[in-house]
């Protein structure tokens, strides 16, 4: 039996695609905060009692770690597609960045990110890998970045993995304060400083 009491085989017969539920958890987010979420709500948007939900996801963690890890599927096909450009490695450096960075205090994809972060101090290790997994990806790309400037001479001859380390760093340092809405510097500022840093890092030596 689903929760509830209905038929495991009737919540499923009646149940919307997973992805229109995570869509729609992202899009209440998005209009009205983490706060606004509740497995309640999220059914009537998509026509399931919460009972079902909780039968799909198990617990509202898992809710919030599926949404993350569809969020990233999105914004992973836009960061391999800017990997995939022609042109100077630097200006596909700058890209990267740019995507990383939180549009502006309460962007909902950095705002979920955050509370999967809050809530991992209780999860188990296949959620933590889950998590891993996604870190993992923005890291390897990076170094990808970094490797294919330093082969092309865009960059200085650097270790890729140390460098993409402390620059992930940064961009998370600046990124939290950004989405959490500390007043301490605008997007364009947080950009201005981490393309600071890279050329600092990176810019080939004088001959």
């Amino acid at each position: 039996m689903a929760a509830g009491g209905v038929p495991v085989r009737a919540a499923r017969k009646n149940a919307p695609p997973r992805e229109d539920v995570l869509v729609a958890a992202m899009a209440t987010i998005a209009e009205r905060g983490l706060e606004g979420l509740t497995m309640a709500g999220l059914g009537r948007e998509v026509g399931m009692s919460s009972g079902h939900l909780l039968y799909y996801f198990r617990s509202k963690d898992e809710l919030l770690l599926q949404t993350l890890e569809w969020s990233e599927a999105e914004l992973g096909g836009a960061r391999r597609a800017l990997l995939a450009r022609r042109g100077p490695v630097a200006e596909r450096l700058q890209a990267y960045v740019d995507l990383y960075v939180p549009t502006q205090a309460r962007d909902p994809h950095w705002t979920l990110w955050l509370e999967v972060w809050n809530r991992s101090q209780n999860a188990g290790p296949q959620e933590r890998d889950r998590q891993a997994a996604i870190e993992g990806a923005w890291h390897r790309d990076l170094v990808a970045l970094l490797a294919e400037g330093i082969s092309r001479g865009e960059f200085r001859p650097v270790d890729a993995e140390r460098v993409a380390t402390r620059v992930r760093a940064l961009l998370d340092g600046f990124s939290i304060q950004l989405a959490v809405g500390l007043p301490t510097a605008s997007r364009e500022e947080i950009l201005e400083h981490v393309r600071e840093y890279l050329t600092e890092a990176l810019a080939p030596y004088a001959p």
